[in-house]
């Protein structure tokens, strides 16, 4: 595949990807923790990077698997609204070189964003990092309840894209290109690991230049 001549968009998966919030997630989890007695154990920074990419009802799992389930899904939604609130204000840590590299890929390219995430988490990515004029179409779980594969799908269909490409840091960035049908970006500078995919780089600047790989 010639990037210059054959893609018609670029699709994004957002955490380990665009951008890093980790820090807020977890100063998030912390004050929520301090509220309810029954939240006893401390989630890690480990945790919360081995649940980024994954659906709410995957996350509540990790972070509250002791408590009754319908408190810790309580909990979970409490933290993510917070988590939006906190990230409104502060904003997260983009990457280096996401600014520039996404303004000057949308000046050739329609650029998208499909995340794992909630409602408004998105949105908030859009307006602290002041580039939400430079997608064109976004989709998540919280908002349509599909896997991030379907997700892919339809906006591949409402933009009428016939060869996007994905971006992403994790095997389920993989797996939900798989199911569109779509080539794989593996960032390799995010939270996971990924062993087979069509294209690798170490810095997101890299799209500005990108040379298949094979595998």
């Amino acid at each position: 595949m010639d990037l210059d001549k054959d893609c018609d968009g670029i699709i994004f998966d957002l955490d380990g990807t665009l951008w890093d919030t980790i820090d807020i997630c977890l100063e998030t989890l912390e004050e929520i923790k301090s509220k309810y007695s029954d939240i006893t154990k401390e989630i890690t920074r480990e945790q919360v990077e081995f649940s980024m990419g994954k659906t709410f009802d995957e996350i509540v799992k990790i972070y509250y698997d002791y408590l009754p389930e319908e408190k810790a899904v309580n909990y979970a939604k409490e933290a993510f609204n917070k988590n939006i609130e906190n990230l409104l204000e502060k904003g997260g840590r983009l990457y280096t070189n996401t600014k520039n590299t996404i303004i000057n890929l949308s000046k050739n390219y329609k650029l998208f964003v499909v995340s794992n995430c909630i409602e408004g988490y998105i949105e908030s990515f859009f307006k602290t990092s002041e580039l939400g004029n430079y997608f064109k179409d976004y989709e998540s779980n919280g908002k349509t309840g599909l896997s991030k594969g379907e997700n892919i799908k339809l906006v591949m269909e409402r933009n009428s894209l016939k060869n996007a490409i994905y971006v992403g840091d994790t095997i389920k960035d993989k797996e939900a290109s798989d199911y569109a049908k779509i080539p794989f970006v593996y960032a390799s500078y995010g939270f996971g690991t990924v062993d087979k995919y069509d294209f690798k780089i170490d810095d997101i600047s890299e799209l500005l230049n990108m040379n298949r790989v094979e595998i």
